[in-house]
């Protein structure tokens, strides 16, 4: 394993949820357009990645361990810049995916992250939104009979056991702010 690498990755991962988490106690995000900071952070880390992959190819848990390999899976999750990048990591996760690399969960979230980002529907059913009540749901899905089947290829609960959980989430966030409906 390399140890130096996956100290890095490690630490983009930390400093890209720091800075969000920032942003959110600061009331800066949520917000309406891709917050500045945010955005140069996940350009940089996105640059660093590339390199890295460059060098490597995709650093799944043999090269650098679970959560290091979990953190590339996110500095390409939040590559929202470069779709082009993000395109060619769903391909790269195909591989990691197949050759026991990565957890499927990975590649389910990135290729529907690409799909969603670019206006198709979603295959895994991992991006949701929010309904005009606030409540999530998930975006669009392709051949939404065969989404389960899809999902449990790689190793994710049922598309109504997902929802029940996001929506569970959203009970407990309105309770926390005294807004249950």
């Amino acid at each position: 394993m390399n140890k130096n690498l996956a100290d890095e990755l490690v630490e983009m991962m930390t400093e890209d949820q720091w800075m969000l988490q920032q942003l959110f106690d600061s009331g800066e995000l949520p917000s309406d357009t891709y917050h500045p900071r945010m955005k140069l952070l996940h350009e940089q880390n996105a640059s660093r990645l590339k390199k890295i992959i460059g060098t490597y190819g995709w650093p799944g848990v043999s090269l650098v361990g679970e959560e290091a390999a979990k953190a590339a899976w996110l500095i390409a999750q939040h590559s929202v810049s470069d779709s082009g990048f993000m395109g060619e990591c769903v391909c790269l996760l195909e591989d990691a995916v197949a050759s026991g690399e990565v957890a499927g969960w990975q590649l389910a979230f990135l290729h529907d992250r690409v799909r969603t980002l670019s206006g198709k529907p979603q295959y895994y059913g991992t991006q949701f939104d929010v309904d005009e009540s606030g409540w999530p749901a998930p975006f669009p899905i392709e051949d939404i009979a065969m989404v389960n089947e899809r999902r449990a290829r790689l190793g994710l609960n049922s598309i109504e056991e997902r929802q029940e959980q996001m929506t569970e989430q959203e009970r407990k966030r309105r309770a926390n702010i005294g807004q249950i409906s």
